[in-house]
């Protein structure tokens, strides 16, 4: 069930995209649409299209996207004050593209619940 989407696309650079990181099995980019100050899309290279599709044949791919958001919070000095990371899944859970994404924010504090401009106290 590899069905080709965008992220596809910029993996294989038929569509441009600003890659701040990749290695064998990873790709990172900054969002087109950022939420926070810093805010990247970590993806494995294989297609995986939800997380329900996770599984022991491919789950060290996730946790490969998790080792590059500590790698590329370390890089932009982001490790000491935090940051969130995020993976969405299917429609109600706010998915677009279905090839799993992590999305990487920092730059600022994060409220909770995500969608609001203040800190929870």
């Amino acid at each position: 069930m590899s069905t080709e989407t965008l992220f596809t696309k910029i993996i294989n650079r038929e569509i441009p995209a600003d890659i701040i990181y990749e290695d064998e099995t990873t790709l990172a980019f900054k969002d087109i649409n950022p939420q926070a100050p810093f805010h990247v899309l970590i993806i494995p290279k294989k297609a995986i299209a939800t997380i329900n599709d996770i599984n022991s044949e491919n789950s060290h791919l996730v946790g490969n996207l998790y080792e590059v958001a500590a790698k590329l919070a370390k890089q932009f000095n982001f490790s000491e004050d935090g940051y969130r990371v995020v993976m969405n899944c299917n429609k109600h859970g706010g998915q677009t593209v279905y090839h799993i994404h992590l999305h990487m924010l920092a730059g600022k504090e994060m409220g909770w619940p995500p969608y609001q401009d203040a800190k929870k106290i």
